[in-house]
């Protein structure tokens, strides 16, 4: 996923942040806090949840995070006293507050294109999923819907990019599994890999397109 946000693009692919179509050099707890802040928007991120997903297991010291969302700010050019993009919730934690636009870089495989088409097959339902993030999730905003209280809201995300797919948990409380295994860093997803969020078991199938009349596309449902 890429995403605008003010003078700052957020590239959740390419592991990049740029202010001023520059690029900004960030610790990598910084650009994890980032990451989960914006997955989370606009609802905010407790400083319990933030530490269970930057420093599981490990005991840091309370100024650990906010010295952390300091530099982030300066990085992205905050006024501290007037914060645009990173909001602290008093005695709570923080919420990622710019209004924020998803862009499609522009080598990405457009619908109707000549590249691959990538699908999510769930029982009988096939999802077709679109060039970007795609949101695995409870909240109504998911591009995939799972409504079951295991679920997060912002569970997951499949991200589908020139390079192919890609999934990445998105600090969900239960996990994301790819084939029983159980997920902590994103990673690519091939034909036929299987996703276990919850409930649902869901299998990728990537379909190459055709030019006869009996194409990949023709044959996919919804």
């Amino acid at each position: 996923m890429r995403l605008r946000f003010g003078d700052c693009v957020f590239d959740a692919d390419a592991r990049q942040l740029l202010r001023a179509e520059r690029s900004v050099a960030v610790s990598p707890k910084a650009f994890e806090l980032l990451d989960l802040l914006i997955a989370a928007r606009p609802a905010a991120v407790s400083k319990t949840d933030i530490h269970a997903r930057l420093w599981p297991d490990v005991h840091v010291s309370d100024a650990n995070l906010p010295n952390l969302v300091g530099k982030l700010q300066a990085a992205l050019g905050e006024e501290a006293r007037r914060p645009r993009i990173i909001r602290t919730v008093p005695r709570f934690g923080y919420a990622f507050c710019s209004p924020a636009r998803i862009e499609r870089p522009k080598d990405e495989v457009a619908p109707g294109g000549s590249g691959p088409v990538y699908h999510l097959v769930w029982g009988t339902r096939e999802i077709a999923l679109q060039p970007g993030g795609n949101l695995i999730g409870r909240g109504a905003e998911a591009a995939i819907w799972i409504d079951d209280e295991s679920v997060s809201r912002r569970h997951a995300r499949i991200s589908i990019g020139p390079s192919g797919a890609t999934i990445e948990d998105l600090g969900s409380k239960n996990g994301t599994y790819i084939g029983g295994r159980k997920l902590h860093r994103a990673s690519p997803l091939s034909n036929r890999d299987t996703v276990r969020i919850g409930p649902a078991t869901l299998t990728l199938r990537v379909l190459r397109r055709s030019g006869s009349t009996r194409s990949a596309m023709g044959k996919a449902r919804r």
